[in-house]
């Protein structure tokens, strides 16, 4: 699972995602022909990062190349079962990407355009967001 290594402040405060609010970095294809690209705004885990990866790079069969174009740094708390108001903040459970529509996520190059868009389409529906494929083409 991907976890920063260090953190400047172990706890962050929650802030807010604006629906209308778009991506102006990393929005373009940057390494790979083929991408996958946010439609929605959404907190994207580890695990799903992981889930996306393993769905491509089982079928492009490990061919071609991969790249990942988010990291997990925001730190998520959460309070433990059945435990009364106070006390303070929760520990510190998982690590989320806030991901806002028109962000890159995977990027893939080395493969044929029918392979890498099946890849990607697998990939889709493991994120917790609408997605749609890019190309440079």
């Amino acid at each position: 699972m991907l976890t920063p290594k260090k953190v400047k402040h172990r706890k962050w405060q929650k802030g807010r995602s604006r629906k209308r609010l778009v991506e102006t970095r990393g929005t373009h294809l940057s390494f790979g022909s083929y991408g996958i690209q946010a439609l929605e705004p959404a907190w994207l885990n580890s695990r799903q990062i992981e889930a996306g990866r393993r769905a491509i790079t089982r079928a492009i069969k490990r061919e071609g190349k991969v790249w990942i174009r988010v990291f997990p740094d925001k730190p998520v708390t959460k309070r433990p079962p059945e435990t009364t108001m106070g006390g303070g903040k929760g520990a510190v459970e998982h690590y989320v990407f806030p991901v806002r529509p028109g962000r890159v996520i995977f990027e893939l190059d080395g493969v044929s355009e029918e392979i890498a868009k099946g890849a990607l389409k697998s990939a889709g529906h493991k994120m917790p967001f609408k997605t749609k494929i890019i190309s440079k083409t």
